[in-house]
């Protein structure tokens, strides 16, 4: 997924897929890959985002694991060298420390917050609020596409990540849409 925030902002897909280490999947077809997820987000995905941003159940499951689990945190962030906030570079390690700050789990965040931020130039605590933001629109928007995708195409929903399957299930509970979907567990992390 390559998200476009902006006509000048956005972000490209992480290159970590799981068919990668699940190669025998993809060959006889049981995970299928590829749908073309980019681009800016329509009006029906921007209001599925904001609706979980604005659920505190939802948010409070992406702070949780940002704050401790690793798979999660590698997914959004690169944290083993020098992470670019704001005007500074800060090392990932100390990113993270005040990425996690207990303050940014409750305060609001939208796609329309994350565009404003992306207008201008940031000071270091707003570069740190706009990559939560970032990472939470990201986190969403693969959501509301695992979503569509399943719905529109009879597919199940797999992932490899704890997280993301319980958010997608408090996604899925909260606007009462069901899908199939499955959480394959994966060893390294």
């Amino acid at each position: 997924m390559a998200l476009q925030v902006t006509p000048m902002s956005g972000t490209t897909a992480y290159v970590d897929r799981m068919g990668d280490t699940h190669p025998q999947l993809v060959a006889s077809g049981r995970i299928v890959q590829g749908y073309s997820v980019s681009g800016p987000l329509d009006e029906d995905a921007t209001a599925a985002v904001n609706r979980d941003l604005g659920d505190e159940t939802w948010r409070s499951e992406f702070h949780v694991s940002l704050s401790s689990e690793r798979r999660f945190q590698r997914g959004l962030f690169n944290l083993t060298h020098g992470v670019r906030i704001g005007p500074a570079t800060v090392p990932g390690p100390a990113a993270l420390l005040r990425l996690v700050e207990a303050s940014r789990e409750h305060r609001p965040y939208s796609l329309q917050e994350l565009q404003r931020l992306s207008e201008r130039q940031l000071s270091l605590e707003e570069g740190y609020d706009y990559e939560y933001a970032l990472a939470l629109v990201k986190t969403s928007a693969s959501l509301v596409y695992t979503i569509h995708l399943s719905l529109k195409h009879g597919l199940i929903a797999v992932t490899d990540s704890a997280a993301h399957s319980r958010l997608l299930e408090r996604t899925c509970s909260r606007d009462q849409i069901s899908i199939n979907y499955r959480l394959i567990a994966r060893e390294g992390y």
